[in-house]
């Protein structure tokens, strides 16, 4: 019996080309597109998974809540880790990790650099692969290996690099910095890309020079602290433990802002942009569901063209459905040769679909940076999605076509008078306008989003970044007195306009903030961020000064200046009164000798920061340096020259602060681009299917047409005719997108402090492409049933 459907199936989809290789293209787009989504999704929900006990590890955090705001860090006071382990009874292992950067020498057999390469690199108690107790040890074991001062631990791929192999990386030196000198003392695997600690070269604790610190309000995002729960306990069990263990160590009469520990879970790192993570990688939850969204609605406009052309088509299949009834043929006979079929046509559908991946795979993982890949062997979850994706859309877009063809009344059938009742044919409308509501929506939401990353591109951020790269600057001793030679040098480069040294540029995610003291006063209500940087750097970066001036060159911090956010925060109103004023903040009792304008130091998603700057030379890690525009090209490789023969051993990094301003925008840019990709795709299947779905009901209604051109009727009026039922539908589509978009697209301006004006331009302009593109669309159909030669049509009648 199959066999014979599957012959009967493949005829009439044969019979049938046109609507056929319509489907056919509609469904692979749209399983494409899902796949897709599908591996994106798959890959980030994969994060962090498969560590041994990962339902009991959890990190710990630290949260502050000001009278004005909130405040979050992924990390801890250093004396943390040793206080907990003693006193918090429900942790069974505990672990600090410090993320810090290095320059790290390996000396061939001449005693000459062999490598010299700037990394990443993490300072780790054993403890902490106490907690992570399946990352693979392919030599040594952390009790051994990380117990001693002056050892480090390499990945596979590291070992290799440095060394060759693992066994010739046993036992070798490391140099890092100008004199400390690590030997290998163990392998582990390469850590996958799809987690939150790439840990690549880890040092001992033990070697750490700041690990003797004791401020307990001090608190960096990079000193982090891991613990596994005792069996049997869940994070809730400990919430009185933790509240005692704050209480004890951050008195409010002596911390400000309400500090406070708590426990993050180990499956919650990836998806909480609140608290950063070591791999610099996090995606919102809200964006997640945001594609599984897109992904359902790319699936149901190719469904829901399958099913307007099915039930369309069915009154030409129904003398078929009257011969097989009188024959003998059952009902549930029908309806497993018409979900037949379907099955065939997603099959077809399936395999473009495979196809079509495979070619956008690259694409995506550029978009992403990510490495994914669509692999049905190395990945069974993607198999297993694939055969559910062909049985959803087969059941989906196959089973009411299927319902309504094989009830056909068998007399009705052969005798060729079966009409469709009104229920299909409302139903069939009302498939339309979700179909087009869905295409208006994207159609809304891709002018929202392009058009607020414009704005963010055009809009004044309060300073002038121009053709400005930030060079790192080695921090040591030695270094530092040359700091003025390299200054010299690179400012009689040809095309070098400025030269500042700093730690950032004013727009910036490197935050140092703490409590201050203005006036004589302590505040409570918000904490004053800290930047440090030479006297030239207000003019290079062309910041303006409401009040006062700039301060004297100086090594150490002997005046600041501040911004008129700090002041309105204080609630000085004249910025003149503010000169003279001493703060007291990060170590520095020092007066306030200038005040400067606004400028955003943060994305445009944050609000303008309290902000004083110091100078202070033992704190500069990086060089601004403004040049010609025209002349960057030339001037880059003389500055790196420069660099590397006033610095020689460290390792020449740089990036423009352009370049680096728009990263921050980077899942902005990517949903951008999404939503112009999702939004052509469904735009093409909704209109193929709308092409469809006219040639059908202009094939249907041609003796109709040549009636009324007998008649008198105008080309004009019959293409009016036939379109005026499609417009009518697109048009509702248009005001039930609208509330709906508005709504997200709301949503999402909402987390940007800084946005456009939601007016009615990309409602209005959504309405007329939608309206457009269906009238373009329509009439080509129509026109054309409308100009056919009214003979053919009537000649059999």
């Amino acid at each position: 019996m199959f066999k014979l459907n599957l012959k009967i199936a493949w005829r009439n989809l044969w019979k049938n080309k046109g609507y056929t290789l319509i489907n056919i293209i509609g469904l692979s787009i749209g399983m494409a597109s899902c796949i897709l989504i599908f591996i994106f999704i798959r890959y980030q929900m994969s994060f962090d998974e498969g560590f041994k006990n990962e339902d009991r590890i959890f990190r710990v955090v630290t949260d502050w809540k000001y009278n004005a705001y909130d405040d979050f860090s992924a990390g801890v006071p250093i004396p943390f880790t040793a206080s907990a382990r003693n006193e918090i009874a429900g942790f069974e292992k505990v672990g600090s990790i410090i993320k810090r950067g290095g320059i790290l020498h390996i000396k061939g057999a001449n005693g000459a650099d062999k490598i010299k390469t700037q990394e990443p690199v993490y300072y780790a108690e054993p403890d902490f692969f106490e907690v992570f107790s399946n990352i693979q040890w392919l030599s040594g074991k952390p009790k051994q290996a990380l117990s001693e001062p002056n050892t480090i631990v390499l990945s596979k791929a590291y070992a290799i690099r440095f060394f060759g192999n693992i066994e010739n990386a046993l036992g070798k030196i490391i140099i890092l910095g100008t004199n400390t000198n690590l030997k290998v003392t163990g392998v582990i695997q390469d850590i996958p890309q799809n987690s939150s600690f790439p840990l690549r070269l880890v040092i001992s604790y033990q070697t750490y020079p700041g690990r003797f610190n004791n401020n307990w309000d001090s608190v960096n995002s990079s000193s982090s602290s891991f613990v596994l729960l005792k069996e049997g306990l869940k994070a809730s069990d400990l919430g009185q433990s933790m509240d005692n263990f704050n209480k004890k160590y951050y008195p409010i009469e002596k911390i400000a802002g309400n500090q406070v520990n708590r426990l993050q879970a180990l499956k919650d790192i990836h998806f909480n942009e609140k608290y950063d993570n070591f791999a610099n990688a996090s995606i919102n939850k809200s964006e997640i569901y945001g594609l599984t969204i897109i992904g359902l609605f790319l699936i149901l406009t190719a469904c829901i063209n399958f099913i307007n052309l099915s039930t369309a088509q069915s009154i030409t299949r129904s003398k078929e459905v009257g011969v097989r009834k009188v024959m003998g043929g059952k009902r549930k006979q029908l309806l497993a040769q018409f979900l037949t079929e379907t099955f065939i046509v997603s099959l077809f559908a399936l395999l473009i679909a495979c196809i079509i991946t495979e070619l956008a795979i690259p694409l995506m993982q550029n978009l992403f940076k990510g490495a994914i890949e669509f692999s049905l062997f190395g990945h069974g979850i993607i198999f297993v999605f694939m055969v559910l994706l062909v049985l959803l859309v087969g059941l989906l877009a196959g089973f009411y076509p299927a319902l309504i063809i094989s009830r056909f009344n068998p007399v009705l059938a052969i005798k060729n008078k079966v009409a469709l009742s009104g229920n299909g044919l409302s139903l069939r409308k009302i498939l339309v306008v979700f179909q087009f509501s869905i295409t208006v929506i994207l159609i809304i939401g891709t002018f929202v989003i392009i058009r607020q990353m414009e704005y963010i591109q055009q809009k004044s951020l309060g300073f002038k970044y121009e053709a400005v790269t930030m060079l790192g600057i080695p921090g040591d001793s030695t270094s530092k007195t040359k700091y003025n030679i390299f200054k010299e040098r690179v400012l009689q480069v040809a095309g070098v306009k400025g030269f500042s040294y700093c730690q950032t540029a004013p727009l910036s995610s490197d935050i140092n903030s703490s409590d201050f003291t203005y006036n004589g006063v302590k505040n409570k209500d918000f904490e004053l961020r800290n930047m440090r940087a030479d006297e030239n750097y207000f003019k290079l970066f062309d910041l303006k000064f409401i009040a006062g001036k700039v301060f004297q060159k100086s090594d150490t911090a002997n005046a600041c200046v501040v911004n008129e956010t700090f002041l309105k925060k204080i609630g000085v109103s004249n910025p003149q009164d503010a000169i003279g004023k001493i703060i007291i903040a990060s170590g520095n009792t020092v007066p306030i000798v200038g005040v400067v304008e606004d400028f955003n130091d943060q994305s445009l998603k944050e609000s303008i920061s309290g902000i004083a700057i110091f100078p202070g030379k033992a704190d500069y890690w990086s060089a601004a340096v403004k040049m010609e525009g025209k002349q960057i090209k030339s001037a880059m490789p003389e500055i790196e020259k420069i660099w590397n023969s006033t610095f020689p051993n460290g390792v020449f990094s740089s990036g423009f602060v352009n370049e680096r301003i728009k990263n921050y925008y980077e899942n902005e840019q990517i949903m951008g681009v999404l939503f112009k990709v999702f939004a052509g795709v469904i735009i093409f299947i909704s209109f193929i299917g709308l092409f469809g779905l006219i040639s059908f009901v202009a094939t249907q209604r041609t003796r109709e047409v040549a009636i009324r051109k007998v008649l008198g009727a105008s080309t004009f009026e019959l293409v009016k005719m036939l379109n005026g039922s499609f417009l009518l539908m697109v048009f509702i589509a248009n005001l039930i997108a609208w509330p709906l978009a508005y709504l997200f697209v709301s949503k999402w301006l909402n987390s940007f402090a800084y946005r456009i004006d939601l007016g009615i331009w990309p409602f209005a302009l959504a309405m007329v492409i939608s309206m457009l593109i269906t009238l373009i669309t329509v009439s080509f159909r129509s026109f054309k049933a409308a100009k056919a030669n009214t003979i053919d049509a009537l000649k059999y009648e």
